[in-house]
């Protein structure tokens, strides 16, 4: 460590102090990739462990922990998630770090969630909720559809990150209709920056400016997520900027009607 670093302390531990709690007033992570192994998220326990403290430190209490289920790359189940969560639980429980863990999924839109709506085997957060996905590339033909019949069912869709999906950054209509239909919009914190370019950027903004997300998340699939969601913390208005927007976060706090997945790992 050279002069000015001991005199001063590093940049790395400065960010810290600057996010300390920052994003205490959210307390709830409601999508993120904290689970071990299981799919591009965290690749370890150490990871996960790593990760969740780093979480911790800028604020959440509760982590509703949302792998991916993608046809043909990432084929999770209850079973699956819920025996990688319990692992997760275990080694937070042996650290003696005091946070909640609840599993649930990102359900991409494609056949293979049509088959677990068929069969009513979704991985519901907290709350009723249903969070799904499309991919980047091109919109989800059946999106519209799964919207009104996850309503049917009872549940409550999430649409992730809709500021990430660039074939929507020139029509804004289609938000609008999303909205309309039901849906509630996720931001990824990550998206106020230039992160994921500045196009996502722009598109969050604009977004955050018409009060249309509902839910904030961080996303975070690994370390390098983390190191950039402490500097954007440290550097925007997180509380401001979301002010136009009737966050839900701190509401899943309470909420116990989860899925059960742990339940059904163990037994």
């Amino acid at each position: 460590m050279g002069l000015l670093e001991r005199m001063f302390g590093s940049k790395k531990n400065d960010v810290k102090i600057k996010v300390l709690g920052k994003l205490a007033f959210l307390e709830v992570d409601m999508h993120n990739h904290l689970i071990p192994a299981i799919d591009d998220g965290s690749q370890s326990v150490e990871q996960s462990l790593r990760l969740v403290e780093g979480l911790k430190h800028l604020g959440f209490k509760k982590f509703i922990c949302t792998p991916h289920i993608m046809a043909g790359v990432h084929p999770n189940t209850k079973g699956t998630i819920g025996k990688a969560c319990v692992q997760l639980q275990q080694a937070l429980k042996a650290k003696d770090l005091k946070v909640d863990i609840v599993p649930s999924a990102e359900h991409m839109v494609d056949e293979g969630l049509l088959s677990s709506m068929a069969k009513n085997d979704l991985c519901v957060m907290p709350g009723g909720y249903v969070l799904i996905e499309m991919s980047y590339l091109a919109e989800s033909a059946a999106i519209f559809k799964v919207i009104y019949d996850l309503q049917l069912m009872g549940y409550k869709p999430i649409l992730a990150h809709p500021e990430r999906y660039n074939y929507y950054h020139y029509n804004f209509e289609t938000y609008k209709k999303i909205k309309d239909t039901g849906c509630l919009l996720q931001l990824n914190l990550l998206s106020i920056s230039r992160y994921y370019g500045s196009h996502v950027k722009d598109a969050a903004h604009t977004l955050l400016k018409a009060g249309m997300y509902d839910f904030v998340g961080t996303d975070t699939h690994h370390d390098k997520h983390l190191a950039a969601l402490q500097e954007i913390v440290s550097r925007y208005p997180i509380r401001e900027l979301l002010s136009n927007c009737p966050i839900r976060n701190a509401s899943l706090m309470d909420e116990k009607d989860s899925y059960e997945l742990a339940e059904v790992a163990i037994g």
